[in-house]
């Protein structure tokens, strides 16, 4: 299939590296902000500059920033405020762009990507029992053996990311008794733990239940409690909770206004609610009211429309019929 594209202008360039390996696992939110960095180089750019532009809230853009940090992308660099993308020159050499940051807060350098593991660091870990055995173990739950590339993601989840072998071998657990064997979907939820702080198998069993409770309470508010979620309903779910931040309390008020809105548990309808909801910036119920009432407010009620009745177009008379038939009725009763 041939796609052709319709801008001809400028160009932002982004690295090979960032699109094979972050843009899949990463919250498309966090990824317009890697973007918009990438293109603003060389202007002054801030906080709620950002924000206004994606139409996120400043929360979001730190948070954000915080993610591309914590996975390498960005650099902390205390000794000035400015944003540098690196990337390479024609000659392989390492070109800077930097892009001053108005924030009082540490810039972030752009970097390639995650930290590759060459066969040879993977290798320096032979030595390291607990990584080998790490291994060995992963390999049984997904019954096959491991490429290079597979060796890679989990040298850097351990070495790189500092997990314990204890709770990556509980993560490929979770993983494989959800049905998923894929390495990119091990690695994107070994982020997201990371990202979560979940560093022990108890905190990231504690938040696995979490959410097999909310997954349950949505399926139970939507009345579809003979079955377990679909992959795809399990997906809007997670990003309802997890990508989204929401409360129990505000997805499954979204759940009840889809329900009412269309009388059948449509996850998608609710998806379209709590997406709104989520680009307005609401946090609590009392948000939801808050933004109830401006619409509300916006739309008005007008007054209703008179109804024009083609059979009443012609100038009504004033007879009263009803009186005429009465006095008919009285007649013949007099008569008889």
């Amino acid at each position: 299939m041939e796609m052709i594209c319709s801008f001809r202008m400028e160009a932002t360039l982004v690295a090979n590296e960032f699109v094979d390996r972050y843009m899949a696992a990463a919250n498309g939110e966090y990824v317009k902000v890697y973007l918009y960095l990438l293109r603003h180089q060389q202007e002054t750019v801030d906080i709620s500059r950002i924000a206004d532009a994606l139409d996120h809230t400043e929360s979001d853009v730190r948070r954000a920033l915080a993610y591309w940090e914590k996975l390498g992308v960005l650099r902390t660099e205390k000794e000035n405020k400015t944003v540098v993308i690196r990337g390479e020159g024609e000659e392989g050499q390492e070109a800077d762009a930097r892009t001053p940051l108005e924030e009082a807060q540490p810039a972030m350098r752009m970097a390639s990507g995650r930290p590759h593991y060459s066969q040879d660091q993977v290798n320096g870990l032979a030595d390291d029992g607990d990584f080998t055995q790490l291994l060995y173990i992963a390999q049984k739950y997904m019954n096959k053996v491991f490429t290079a590339r597979e060796c890679e993601v989990f040298a850097y989840l351990y070495d790189g990311l500092h997990m314990s072998a204890e709770l990556l071998e509980y993560l490929v657990e979770h993983c494989v008794q959800g049905g998923h064997t894929s390495i990119r979907y091990i690695e994107t939820v070994g982020l997201n733990w990371q990202e979560r702080g979940l560093n022990t198998v108890e905190a990231a069993r504690a938040y696995a239940s979490g959410f097999t409770k909310d997954s349950f309470a949505v399926m139970r508010c939507f009345g579809l409690t003979d079955r377990k979620p679909g992959d795809a309903e399990k997906k809007m779910i997670e990003k309802w909770f997890s990508q989204y931040g929401f409360t129990r309390e505000l997805v499954l008020e979204a759940c009840n206004r889809t329900m009412e809105a269309t009388h059948s548990p449509s996850f998608r309808y609710a998806d379209k609610i709590l997406a709104e909801w989520k680009k307005a910036g609401v946090r609590t119920m009392q948000d939801v009211a808050v933004l109830d009432g401006k619409r509300q407010e916006k739309k008005g009620t007008p007054p209703p429309k008179k109804t024009v009745n083609q059979f009443h177009n012609f100038e009504q008379r004033s007879t009263d019929y009803d009186a005429m038939v009465l006095d008919q009725v009285k007649n013949w009763i007099g008569q008889s």
